[in-house]
C-alpha cells in the first residue's frame, strides 16, 4: 500500500492570527495616535475653530484634556498661537534670534504665564501667615521697562517682561501683598543665568517653577535682587522675594507699602517712558472683543498704551 504524504501550502505570516493574542483596552485618556477617535481629521480644521472663537482660553484647556492625541496638537501648535494672538509683539520678542522659534518651558508654560498668578507660599526669605492658592486673572499687564527694573548693572543686557504685582488683601493691619511674575528671552544664554553659574548659586530643594515645573534659584539668596525692583514694586528694603527657574521664568511676591501722592506721581512719570514694552493685540475690530461660551467667561484684551499688554477677564464662572 502507497503512503501519501500531503504538504499543507505556505501561509502568508500575516493571515495568521497568533493563538494566545488578547486585545486589551486602553487606558483612558491614552488611546492611539493613528486612530483618529477625536474626529478631528485635519489639524488646520482644529486651527480654525479656534480662530474663529478668538482663541478663547477656557475652551482650548476642555481640548486639551480630552486625549492624548488633543493634547499633543495643542502642546505642539495651539499654546503657541493662543500666545501669538494674545501678545504678538512680546512673543515677537522673546523669540527673536533664538532656533526654531522655541522658547524655555514650552508654549503651555508662557500661556499660563500670561494668565495665572501662582499665588504665594512661605520661604525662608519672605513670611507670610499663610499661603496664598493661585488663580486666574482678570488684568495683567507685562512690560520691558518694569523688567528692567529687576536687571543687576552687569545683566541690563538681558530682556525680561514683567506683570504688574496682583494685590492680594491681607488681614487687618498688614499691608497687601502683590504677586507678580515674567519671562527672560533665550534665559540659557543670559547674562542673569551666568551670574548665577559664575555665584555657584544651589537651586531651591522646595521650591517648584509653578509654570514649568522647573528647579529654581532665590535671587534673594543669590544677592541679585536690585534697589531698583523696590523702587518699582513700591515696596520696603527686603520686602520682595523672587525666584528665576532654569527655563527664564520669574515668580515672586512682595508687600505693597501705601504710597504718598508724591510718590504715586514719580512713578507716573516713570511709565511715561515706557515704550515699546509689550504685545498689542491683533483685533479686526480695532477695540476689545468679548468670546463667551457655555459656562459664560470670556476675554477682553485690550491695547494699553499701544505697547503694553493687558489681559482681562470680562466675565469670569
Amino acid at each position: 500500500m502507497d503512503t501519501q504524504f500531503i504538504c499543507p501550502p505556505k501561509l502568508n505570516p500575516q493571515m495568521v492570527e497568533p493563538k494566545n493574542q488578547r486585545l486589551k483596552p486602553n487606558p483612558p485618556g491614552d488611546e492611539p495616535d493613528s486612530i483618529p477617535e477625536s474626529g478631528i481629521l485635519n489639524e488646520r480644521v482644529l486651527m480654525l475653530v479656534f480662530e474663529y472663537m478668538k482663541w478663547d482660553l477656557p475652551t482650548l484647556c476642555a481640548t486639551a484634556r480630552v486625549n492624548r492625541k488633543l493634547r499633543a496638537v495643542a502642546k505642539r501648535i495651539l499654546w503657541r498661537e493662543l500666545c501669538s494672538y494674545r501678545a504678538p509683539r512680546m512673543v515677537a520678542a522673546l523669540v527673536h534670534g533664538l532656533p526654531g522659534s522655541r522658547i524655555g518651558g514650552g508654549w503651555h508654560a508662557l500661556a499660563k504665564l500670561l494668565f495665572f498668578c501662582c499665588g504665594c507660599q512661605p520661604t525662608p526669605n519672605f513670611q507670610v501667615g499663610h499661603g496664598l492658592p493661585g488663580h486666574f486673572v482678570r488684568s495683567s499687564r507685562f512690560s520691558k521697562t518694569s523688567g528692567r527694573s529687576f536687571l543687576t548693572k552687569r545683566c541690563r543686557g538681558d530682556l525680561l517682561y514683567l506683570s504688574d504685582p496682583c494685590e492680594h488683601a491681607m488681614k487687618e493691619g498688614e499691608d497687601d501683598l502683590g504677586v507678580y511674575r515674567g519671562v527672560y528671552r533665550g534665559f540659557m544664554r543670559s547674562n542673569t543665568r551666568a551670574c548665577l553659574i559664575k555665584r555657584q548659586i544651589q537651586l531651591e530643594e522646595r521650591v517648584r517653577c509653578p509654570y514649568c515645573g522647573a528647579r529654581v534659584w532665590s535671587m534673594t539668596t543669590a544677592k541679585l535682587v536690585p534697589k531698583s525692583a523696590h523702587r518699582r514694586l513700591g515696596t520696603n528694603q527686603g520686602g520682595l522675594e523672587y525666584f528665576v527657574c532654569v527655563n527664564g521664568h520669574l515668580h515672586g511676591s512682595c508687600w505693597l507699602v501705601p504710597l504718598s501722592s508724591d510718590e504715586d506721581g514719580d512713578l507716573d512719570d516713570d511709565e511715561d517712558d515706557d515704550d515699546d514694552d509689550g504685545g498689542e493685540y491683533n483685533n479686526s475690530n480695532g477695540g476689545n472683543h468679548f468670546v463667551g461660551n457655555g459656562c459664560g467667561m470670556g476675554y477682553e484684551s485690550t491695547n494699553s498704551g499701544g505697547d503694553n499688554i493687558v489681559v482681562r477677564d470680562s466675565n469670569p464662572c
